[in-house]
């Protein structure tokens, strides 16, 4: 049988982060995959995680204790049998993880007995030692071993420096029956020509959209992709109002944003206002170890009542020997900038981190299209609520990419015959003046959600955010009509769409919840219910 693509592989996997490598491996076995990546392989918010995961390792620890600090942490809004299936299935997805050859650091080994005891870390929310780690590059270690184990297997190819255009949809060819998935034009941000790639099922595994925001942690490919092709495929999206920002950034003008870990934090940091005052025994009784929603409410309300820029976390009481053990990597870094983490606080401010809501999904990653799977960050799963608990999301990532795998491998359908597709245009280059309008309505869209869809919001800020995205999409909207693409047109599409989304479920949500503070409704309501939108 001839099929009408460039490329044809039984599963197609958008995105190149622990969601998408582990579930690669899992299916290579049996099927034939291909990975796209938007930049080089290793460039993924995996790479750049400094927690780790969180798992029930300790004897004094359990899975009761663990879902219920899920559930506390989620504001009410997590669903619960997500969360135990999730949590129950955390050993044995770490350990495959751990068979991968992902090392994690250890306090002890029996090797006679075959016993091994991990130093576990605390952080927000979790009342016990639970999250296994690396020192604080766990991710880099995860990420570049299973890129490792994912180019070694002659049954998965990686594509880097190719996006996913849009998805190819049944119905949208006039194919007729259930609407499903069958594969996506690409592009290779080198020969700039779009190819097809037909699959037997699709895979999104994206991550989120955090570089909709002025301020964020993640990479620059972070930019909702998954989100909006899976919108306009015709999926539901849940819980979007809820973007989770990690309360301590380094605070540098002159340097790239990147996160001091919560770890710092379970292992005994304080925040201090500039006089070297602690401020959150003030706001939790859990201090410093909050989940992250109280956390960085405080420091933004100490910002703005002090009239600062920033805040301070130190952990120089604690000795030397601990935080260059523990923090080797962030250590070495704030000595490029002069600063020593064990000698004096280090200045810090909250970023863009995690977006909590996504492409709902059930409990193998299936869509609401056929063939068609979100797993990861792009996910709407239920486990993580109103807030994440931290370290919970690699966890989701590696509990999902095996169950996905495991409806996958059962119910693969066959390929669809196709008889033709639609003609697309010869790309065309954008010159330097478009270009430099596509990036200033980027960076407007950046600073407009930042102000207006931030930490705290009000509904008044909220439309005027949704008229000028409104806006900017016509802006837009001609460029891509006449197909004159380049990767930060595609970005900005996708942006602007998920954007937009965000607005409408803070819009619907009237109280406030987690992650959403909306000041012309500061109570919690007595119903909990997530936050659907439909196409």
């Amino acid at each position: 049988m001839t099929y009408l693509a460039d490329y044809y592989c039984d599963v197609l996997i958008i995105g190149n982060g622990a969601a998408g490598l582990s579930l690669a491996l899992r299916l290579a076995p049996y099927y034939q995959v291909i990975v796209l990546s938007k930049s080089q392989i290793n460039e993924s918010c995996t790479f750049y995680a400094q927690g780790g995961i969180a798992a029930v390792f300790d004897e004094s620890d359990s899975i009761e204790s663990h879902i219920e600090d899920t559930i506390i942490t989620g504001a009410g809004l997590c669903d619960v049998n997500i969360v135990k299936f999730i949590v129950t299935n955390a050993r044995k997805c770490v350990q495959w993880l751990i068979n991968q050859g992902v090392s994690f650091d250890q306090e002890s080994h029996d090797a006679t007995n075959g016993i091994i005891r991990y130093h576990l870390n605390r952080e927000g929310g979790h009342r016990y030692r639970r999250i296994l780690h690396n020192g604080d590059y766990t991710g880099r270690v995860i990420e570049t071993t299973l890129i490792h184990q994912a180019i070694k297997h002659h049954n998965i190819h990686i594509f880097e420096h190719t996006n996913a255009i849009d998805l190819i949809i049944s119905d949208k060819l006039g194919i007729l029956g259930k609407r499903r998935a069958l594969g996506a034009w690409i592009i290779n941000n080198n020969c700039k020509k779009i190819k097809t790639c037909f699959a037997r099922a699709v895979v999104l595994a994206t991550g989120g959209a955090a570089k909709v925001y002025q301020y964020t942690t993640n990479p620059n490919v972070i930019s909702g992709d998954g989100i909006a092709m899976a919108w306009r495929a015709g999926c539901r999206v849940a819980n979007l109002e809820f973007n989770q920002f990690h309360p301590t950034c380094f605070y540098y003008p002159q340097a790239q944003t990147f996160l001091l870990t919560e770890a710092l934090r379970g292992e005994g940091a304080w925040l201090l206002r500039p006089d070297n005052t602690r401020f959150m025994p003030d706001f939790d009784h859990r201090a410093e170890l909050a989940p992250r929603d109280i956390v960085t409410r405080s420091i933004y309300y100490e910002m703005q009542r002090l009239g600062v820029n920033h805040m301070y976390l130190d952990i120089s009481h604690q000795s030397k020997n601990l935080i260059c053990k523990y923090f080797p990597t962030i250590y070495k870094k704030l000595l490029t900038f002069n600063l020593d983490l064990t000698k004096q606080p280090i200045p810090i401010v909250p970023a863009a981190h995690y977006t909590c809501g996504g492409v709902i999904v059930d409990l193998h990653g299936k869509t609401d299209v056929d063939n068609l799977y979100a797993i990861g960050e792009v996910s709407y799963t239920g486990l993580h609520g109103a807030n994440r608990m931290a370290s919970n999301s690699l966890l989701e990532c590696l509990v999902y990419s095996w169950s996905a795998s495991e409806d996958i491998i059962n119910n693969l359908p066959n390929f669809t015959k196709i008889k033709s597709l639609p003609d697309w245009n010869n790309v065309q280059d954008i010159n330097k003046e478009e270009l430099t309008i596509i990036n200033n309505n980027m960076h407007e869209l950046q600073s407009l959600m930042w102000k207006c869809m931030g930490i705290i919001r009000t509904t008044k800020q909220l439309e005027h955010a949704i008229n000028r995205i409104l806006f900017l999409q016509q802006e837009i909207g001609k460029d891509y009509i006449n197909f004159h693409f380049s990767k930060n047109l595609l970005e900005l599409r996708n942006i602007l769409l998920v954007a937009k989304l965000m607005v409408q479920c803070a819009l619907k949500r009237q109280e406030s919840r987690g992650l959403h503070y909306i000041l012309d409704f500061p109570k919690l309501s007595k119903i909990a219910i997530p936050t659907i939108l439909v196409p």
